[in-house]
């Protein structure tokens, strides 16, 4: 991925944007094979090193993460057109247009969790990060327990980040000027995710 200076995102920056998201796409490549297999997912992230999800046992990732434990983790939002007439302070018929958008990747170590115990207590935390207020019981591997017949359809991943790269392109290169204009013209377009770009824009500013 390109990441001019001026789109690069500091660590407290992508750290506090990826607090506020959990889904995104992980990524595992395999010796022999032509193309990686990706897999949307859920996690959660601790805000330090550490991301937690599960997936089904079926699941096709399974076998490259045997032979190579390691992963990426990509996460995309608040990304929006900007159109071409938007983009320039010149004659609107010949501007470029761009995309703003803000991307985490992940690199990491990869550990498997498949030891009842363990594979609870990773369900623990994602279903306490997505559900703090929620009536769900806390998950249980006990011989006991509903969830006891449960665990064994799905394996843990336990994401140990050793590397991320960081672009948030929000006309980082554009005058403060330029970027007023354009939060402008999405707030008053009113898109899908224009506002979380327009925010972004000026956070940025």
């Amino acid at each position: 991925m390109l990441i001019h200076p001026w789109d690069a995102a500091e660590d407290a920056e992508w750290r506090e944007w990826l607090s506020g998201h959990d889904f995104g796409q992980l990524i595992a490549g395999g010796a022999g094979r032509d193309l990686p297999v990706v897999t949307p997912a859920h996690f959660a992230f601790d805000g330090d090193r550490t991301v937690v999800t599960h997936l089904a046992r079926p699941n096709p990732i399974w076998p490259l993460l045997e032979e190579h434990p390691r992963a990426l983790l990509t996460v995309v939002d608040d990304y929006t057109y900007i159109r071409a007439d938007w983009n320039t302070t010149a004659d609107p018929a010949f501007g470029v247009p761009t995309s703003y958008y803000a991307t985490v990747q992940l690199e990491g170590d990869v550990r498997l969790v498949d030891e009842p115990a363990a594979k609870a207590a990773l369900l623990e935390k994602q279903l306490r990060h997505f559900e703090p207020d929620g009536a769900r019981a806390p998950v249980s591997a006990a011989p006991e327990s509903p969830d006891r017949r449960l665990l064994p359809g799905i394996r843990g991943i336990e994401f140990t980040i050793t590397g991320v790269r960081a672009k948030f392109k929000f006309g980082g290169n554009k005058t403060a000027e330029d970027r007023e204009r354009i939060g402008a013209r999405l707030q008053d377009r009113g898109g899908r995710l224009d506002e979380e770009a327009s925010a972004r824009l000026r956070r940025r500013g």
